[in-house]
């Protein structure tokens, strides 16, 4: 049996997979800035003193989390338009995504705001600071900083998860990759297009990711420099009760002290001797 790729036919084809990547990309962006939005709120709410309020976002979490995100879209868009509510298919995937991520997020950020230590909260309170002020700085910041690796990861998890929205004809990557596949019978080549597409729009939010954490996190970036400025210290790379550390003391010409100047004694019948 004689087998070969051929990515020829495929050619008329790249404007309308680079349509389908960019709207990808598109999804996954708005999802993920409107996302951690609602995430932030809910991750507050659900350590609020309200029980119902509480329960409620706690609910709302465990929903999310425990079922299908295909069924999830589907609710939103089959299912509101059985009540009369039609939306397009591009709103109904972003929709839904956001209401998923919110979700993820707002569990990975109340984990790292309950990481904060409760000593720096109330010294906060002790300098008279407003509320806003210490969820703010002294909560948020901080919280954000040490999630933000989990963070991006679900940011990519959610990425390749919009492939879903294909099934209600959405036209992002993988839809128009059936598309293709259907017309040109090259299922494999379409494919491996298809995932090395997903695979540089990893890279780029990964990419992407890593700046906007560069930029917002500067306390990140001071310590890396100190410690990188402490493995390039001489001093630093030698261990402790190395001969080497004491080669420049060796060759140091010692120094006499300065002979301090006598000082003369006076006697009791007022004579110096």
């Amino acid at each position: 049996m004689n087998f070969s790729l051929d990515f020829s036919s495929l050619a008329p084809y790249w404007p309308v997979f680079l349509r389908g990547a960019w709207l990808t990309l598109k999804m996954t962006t708005v999802a993920v800035v409107a996302g951690v939005a609602i995430g932030v709120i809910v991750a507050f709410a659900k350590n609020s003193p309200n029980r119902l309020v509480a329960r409620a976002c706690s609910g709302y979490i465990e929903v999310v989390r425990n079922t299908p995100f295909l069924v999830q879209i589907f609710l939103l868009y089959f299912g509101l338009a059985s009540l009369g509510i039609h939306m397009p298919t591009f709103a109904a995937a972003v929709l839904a995504m956001i209401v998923n991520i919110a979700a993820y997020a707002a569990e990975i950020i109340r984990a790292g705001i309950d990481s904060v230590p409760r000593g720096q909260i109330e010294a906060a309170q002790c300098l008279g600071l407003s509320t806003w002020r210490i969820r703010w700085h002294v909560m948020l910041q901080p919280a954000i900083e040490r999630v933000y690796p989990a963070l991006t990861s679900q940011f990519l998890l959610m990425m390749q998860a919009s492939a879903m929205a294909s099934q209600i004809s959405a036209e992002e990557l993988t839809a128009i990759a059936n598309t293709v596949q259907s017309d040109t019978f090259r299922s494999l080549e379409t494919y491996i297009v298809v995932a090395a597409l997903y695979l540089a729009l990893s890279v780029l939010v990964k990419l992407i990711a890593h700046a906007v954490g560069e930029t917002i996190f500067k306390r990140r970036r001071t310590l890396r420099r100190a410690a990188a400025q402490g493995r390039r210290s001489p001093v630093s790379r030698r261990p402790a009760g190395d001969p080497a550390s004491l080669a420049p003391l060796a060759h140091t010409p010692y120094v006499h002290a300065p002979a301090r100047p006598a000082v003369a004694a006076v006697g009791n019948d007022g004579r110096t001797s």
